[in-house]
């Protein structure tokens, strides 16, 4: 049977609810009650159901998490979609604090992307707990929308989204959370503050991207792919980087001048290579209780990342690690080899591969990564 896609859903009811008296924002249970004295209308749900629309032909293919009523509930329950709640919000009016307990919930429940709806405010509070487990789709609901993780449009919103649960290739770009001071901006000062990065999946199509950029030179882009990661390298100097098998990763060890084991598993911490050509069960001594990372490639034609020539990566190993700590790296011109067929992980234990199911990023280039789905064995 086909995985359901997993897709986080929340919706703050109260952004944008001051934009039409002029209240320049909702931030604050005062501003919040006066819109509604006012005749406010909230109108978030609302730019999530058309978001939704686009989603309504997969609705068999996807399972929707979400917090109670207004936060999602009510608005999924009238379309239709099959979803579960995950979070119960308990005051009548929902604040900071329950956009932040649901997206923590959503992250336990591992989803694979999120779709929220509100403004920077609401983007602010996603991206203290989300910060990079998970990609999201922002839909613009707020009276101030300074922040790079919404689609221009509802529509795009929920078109970026469906493109995501059937397994297209998107670009993913990291998108950066602003705010304004409420404030200071009723008095007439735009003062806005930059608090973090989320992962973002664009419209562009691999076609597209592929289009736009030209012929890929694979000696140039096995370059860029080694830059990205020695930059990682360079921003976790404590952080062990365990080197997968495979011609993409030896690239990665040859770019920083280090002896690499084509067909084994090499450990490397800091640019500095700390052991070649590991066992599994050397693996699991020298990262028990560390920070690490897992640098894989896919086998050319087939799509395994798991399974095949890196067996010292154990089961075990890889559930210590956790999805969000794998760096797959491929060119694009690797992918498309594989003509739409998801990448395949065959660790030796069903749980685990089921565990991995889903979009997984990939890095294709410096700065540049795409969205690519694990299948189901």
């Amino acid at each position: 049977m086909k995985r359901l896609f997993k897709l986080g859903l929340i919706i703050n009811p109260y952004s944008g609810i001051g934009g039409a008296l002029a209240l320049k924002g909702s931030d604050g249970a005062d501003i919040r009650q006066q819109a509604l004295i006012g005749g406010a209308e909230k109108l978030s749900g609302k730019r999530m159901a058309i978001a939704l629309q686009a989603l309504l032909p997969l609705k068999n293919e996807l399972c929707i998490y979400t917090a109670s009523g207004e936060m999602g509930e009510d608005i999924l329950a009238s379309m239709g979609f099959n979803h579960v709640v995950v979070y119960q919000h308990q005051a009548q009016q929902t604040e900071s604090a329950d956009t932040k307990a649901a997206a923590l919930e959503l992250i336990a429940q591992s989803v694979d992307l999120i779709l929220f709806a509100g403004g920077d405010g609401t983007a602010r509070n996603i991206c203290e707990v989300v910060e990079n487990h998970c990609p999201v789709v922002g839909v613009p609901a707020g009276c101030k929308i300074h922040s790079g993780v919404y689609a221009i449009t509802p529509k795009a919103a929920g078109k970026v989204a469906a493109q995501v649960i059937q397994g297209e290739l998107v670009s993913l770009m990291s998108g950066e959370v602003k705010d304004i001071d409420e404030t200071e901006f009723r008095a007439g000062r735009v003062i806005a503050k930059h608090y973090g990065e989320m992962l973002v999946p664009e419209e562009l199509s691999y076609i597209q991207a592929v289009k736009m950029g030209g012929r890929e030179s694979d000696e140039l882009v096995l370059s860029d792919i080694a830059a990205h990661v020695i930059e990682l390298m360079d921003d976790e100097p404590d952080t062990l980087f365990i080197m997968g098998s495979g011609s993409t990763v030896d690239s990665i060890m040859q770019e920083i001048g280090l002896p690499n084991t084509l067909l084994g598993i090499d450990l490397v911490q800091g640019q500095q290579l700390l052991a070649n050509d590991l066992t599994a069960a050397s693996l699991l001594g020298q990262c028990a209780n560390k920070p690490v990372k897992i640098v894989l490639t896919l086998i050319g034609g087939q799509g395994h990342i798991l399974g095949r020539g890196n067996q010292q990566l154990s089961p075990e190993l890889i559930k210590m690690v956790s999805k969000q700590n794998i760096l797959v790296v491929a060119t694009k011109s690797k992918l498309q080899s594989l003509q739409g067929r998801p990448l395949v992980s065959d660790s030796g234990d069903t749980a685990l591969d089921e565990m991995l199911v889903g979009p997984i990023p990939v890095i294709t280039g410096f700065h540049d990564l795409v969205l690519y789905s694990v299948g189901s064995v």
